[in-house]
C-alpha cells in the first residue's frame, strides 16, 4: 500500500503554471469563437450545422489543453501520442472548405499550447480576413444548370439555337432519351447581365414540355 500512495498524480501539479493555463484556455476560447464566427460569414454550403461551428471551439480549447500537458512532461507527451494514434473518425466532410476550419482550429490550438500567442493571434486574423474576402467574393459570371425536355430532334435545333443568341456561352453536359417521356438536355450556361427571360420563349417552342433552370457551383445544387 505504502508504493501504491507513492504513485500520487498530484505529483505533477506544479509543472504547469494555473495562471498560463488559463490565459492559454482563454486565447483558445476568444480564437476558437473568431473562428466560428468566420466559419457562418463563409458558409456556402447547402445546410448550416450549428454543431459542426462549435465543434470548431471545442477542438481549438481541447486541443491547447492536450499541449499543455504533453509540453509539461515529455513522458506524458510519449503516452498521448499512442493513445491518440488509436483513435479513428469516420465521419464524411461534405464540404472542402469545412476540412480549412478544422485544420485551422487545431493548428490555433497547437500553437496556443506551445506559447506562441502573436503567432496564433496573428495568423487567425490574417486566415480569417483571406477567407472572408475569397469566399465572398461573387464571380463574374455565375454558372446555371438548365434541363429541357423536348419531343423532337428539330425541337432540339431550335433550343440550341436559341441558346446561342440568348447566353453567352453553354456547354451540353449530358442528353438522355427513353421511350414515352421524349429527350432529357442537360446544358450549363453563362447568363447575359443575368437575363432570364429566355426561358420563356424555350418553353414558347413547340415539342419542348419542361424547363427547368438552377445554379451550380460544382458541389450542389439549389
Amino acid at each position: 500500500m505504502s508504493d501504491l500512495f507513492q504513485l500520487s498524480l498530484f505529483d505533477n501539479i506544479d509543472q504547469i503554471s494555473i495562471t498560463d493555463m488559463f490565459v492559454a484556455l482563454g486565447l483558445a476560447f476568444v480564437l476558437g469563437l473568431f473562428i466560428r464566427i468566420v466559419y457562418q460569414k463563409t458558409f456556402k454550403g447547402v445546410m448550416y450545422s450549428e454543431s459542426f461551428a462549435v465543434s470548431l471551439m471545442g477542438l481549438c480549447l481541447v486541443t491547447t489543453l492536450i499541449i499543455l500537458a504533453t509540453t509539461s512532461n515529455i513522458l506524458l507527451s510519449l503516452k498521448m501520442v499512442g493513445a491518440l494514434s488509436i483513435i479513428r473518425f469516420r465521419t464524411a466532410i461534405k464540404e472542402p472548405l469545412d476540412i480549412v476550419f478544422l485544420f485551422w482550429a487545431i493548428s490555433v490550438g497547437i500553437i496556443l499550447g506551445g506559447g506562441l500567442i502573436p503567432i496564433a493571434i496573428l495568423g487567425s486574423i490574417v486566415i480569417g480576413i483571406v477567407l472572408i474576402l475569397f469566399v465572398n467574393r461573387k464571380s463574374k459570371e455565375t454558372p446555371y444548370i438548365m434541363v429541357v425536355h423536348y419531343n423532337n430532334d428539330e425541337c432540339e435545333e431550335s433550343v440550341l439555337a436559341l441558346l446561342k443568341q440568348k447566353v453567352s456561352k453553354f456547354i451540353i453536359k449530358s442528353k438522355a432519351a427513353s421511350k414515352g417521356n421524349g429527350t432529357e438536355l442537360t446544358v450549363e450556361v453563362r447568363l447575359k447581365e443575368m437575363k432570364t427571360d429566355f426561358i420563356n420563349d424555350l418553353y414558347k417552342i413547340h415539342g419542348v414540355s419542361n424547363v427547368v433552370m438552377v445554379s451550380y457551383n460544382g458541389d450542389y445544387m439549389g
